[in-house]
């Protein structure tokens, strides 16, 4: 794959290009969302999931989970907002 001045992307910029991409939207129940907020929405449930077996404790799960997400949320979101 190659950027506007003719070189060769590397994998990161691929996939930076691919998850900020305005155009990258997913349609839930006929709504379009920007994949960026799933993306989001996806780590911090891993997170949940991943603390929440770990410690066996709602409350720190909950709580990275949502630091995760928001932190996920603001980062890809301004990403694709450069684009």
């Amino acid at each position: 794959m190659y950027d506007q001045c003719g070189l060769r992307m590397t994998s990161v910029e691929q996939w930076r290009s691919a998850l900020a991409s305005s155009e990258t939207q997913v349609s839930i129940a006929g709504v379009p969302w920007p994949a960026y907020k799933l993306i989001a929405l996806a780590l911090g449930l891993l997170v949940l999931l991943v603390v929440g077996i770990t410690t066996g404790s709602a409350a720190p799960a909950v709580l990275s989970a949502a630091g995760v997400s928001t932190v996920a949320w603001i980062v890809l979101g301004s990403i694709s907002r450069l684009n």
